[in-house]
């Protein structure tokens, strides 16, 4: 082992152009986020455990195989937060918000889950969400779905994804569909994993979700939900493609969808690409009209999604450029005090500007071509004396002298 510490399997360290990636999708869904009327909220990221094992369901995988949970000084059971949805419910019913609906939630941060790392998936990872809490009709889960298509739109990758569609209907349309699926995988048993045949017990919905192969050899043949949907189930269904189509938003019917998470009813959907491989899905969710209740509020509709960050950025390309630096180069101790006035004016003037500490002209300026400045602005003694500075255009060349208290004003103006 070697001794200079290495980031932690699943981890990374995000620099320079890659930083400037995760900035860029989060600052762009922000912006868009903020014209469909969602503030942002910030949640801690470890939360009580039962925040996730109560609200995400025991026989998920995520509860039991991925959680990275912990007992504290105290003795409490913790977790850090393996998705955003649970601690946004939670902090809604802490606050006293469930009487102030509805709420619009935008949130980013990063996420935790032991799981095998891979292309653009870690074990700690980073999440876009929105969440809009409280309306019950169908025309809330196509507005959450249309502000997801604007983001990617705004990102530039709206072209390279689709949207898969699905119902997971109501209470009494999951009631008659579980027995249709009973009824369907025990004949299978014995072929089914050892992971399902628990879950045939207990969830077997969660048997559409599983990743073992000699699950999925079986799912060609199981029953959909389509024919085990209620009058109203149907009913939200019918609403929902019709607001999407109001909306402008495409779409195609994946019947398979089921979403790895306990507390998705009704709408379920992903944004997929071909261009990551096998890890296709960006952005995802569904309605979960019942998670608020479980983390002791009233019963409140909900629909929300999570898009990944890492994949996000992958798919956008190349991020925005690094905004123009001015350098400012004082040449004496007498001209030092000066060029921080001006340097000081640059910034305040919004412009990415620099100096540097040591060195004679011919290296300060080396080092201005070297970070790609736009301009050079040089204070000597004579200039120093005549109550100006020397501005050079490091692209085209040309140079002039301008007043020291007009410097920022005439870059920020170029």
């Amino acid at each position: 082992m070697s001794d200079t510490p290495q980031p932690v399997r699943g981890t990374r360290d995000l620099i320079g152009a890659e930083q400037r990636g995760f900035a860029h999708v989060v600052d762009t869904a922000r912006r868009v986020a903020s014209t469909y009327g969602f503030d942002e909220w910030m949640t801690p990221i470890f939360e009580e455990t039962r925040v996730f094992a109560r609200s995400l369901g025991e026989t998920s995988d995520v509860v039991a195989k991925e959680m990275y949970t912990f007992a504290d000084r105290g003795g409490d059971s913790l977790t850090l937060r393996p998705e955003g949805t649970a601690a946004i419910c939670r902090a809604l019913v802490t606050n006293g918000l469930t009487q102030s609906l509805p709420q619009r939630v935008f949130y980013a941060g990063p996420m935790f889950r032991y799981e095998r790392p891979q292309k653009g998936r870690y074990r700690q990872f980073h999440q876009i969400g929105a969440e809009l809490i409280g309306p019950p009709e169908p025309l809330a889960d196509a507005e959450a779905i249309a502000l997801a298509r604007d983001i990617l739109a705004a990102l530039g990758i709206a072209g390279e994804t689709t949207l898969e569609l699905n119902t997971l209907g109501d209470a009494e349309s999951r009631a008659a569909w579980r027995t249709a699926l009973v009824g369907y995988f025990n004949d299978f048993r014995d072929r089914l994993s050892e992971d399902s045949r628990l879950r045939l017990e207990r969830n077997p919905l969660r048997i559409l979700d599983s990743k073992a192969p000699e699950d999925r050899a079986l799912l060609a043949d199981a029953p959909l939900i389509g024919a085990s949907l209620s009058d109203a189930a149907q009913a939200f269904w019918d609403g929902l493609r019709r607001g999407l189509d109001r909306f402008g938003v495409q779409y195609v019917h994946n019947p398979r969808i089921v979403r790895g998470l306990d507390y998705y009813v009704n709408t379920a959907f992903e944004f997929t690409t071909d261009r990551l491989g096998a890890q296709g899905t960006v952005l995802a969710g569904g309605r979960y009209d019942g998670l608020v209740a479980q983390m002791g509020g009233p019963a409140v509709p909900a629909i929300g999604w999570a898009g990944g960050i890492e994949r996000l950025a992958m798919l956008a390309g190349e991020p925005p450029a690094i905004a123009a630096t001015v350098s400012v180069i004082p040449v004496g101790e007498a001209a030092e005090a000066a060029a921080i006035g001006v340097l000081q004016a640059l910034r305040g003037a919004g412009l990415r500007a620099e100096m540097g500490y040591r060195g004679n002209l011919k290296r300060r300026m080396e080092r201005a071509n070297r970070i790609e400045a736009t301009h050079a602005v040089i204070i000597g003694e004579d200039e120093l004396e005549r109550g100006v500075a020397r501005v050079r255009d490091l692209r085209g060349g040309e140079q002039q002298d301008l007043a020291l208290n007009s410097v920022a004003a005439h870059l920020a103006a170029r």
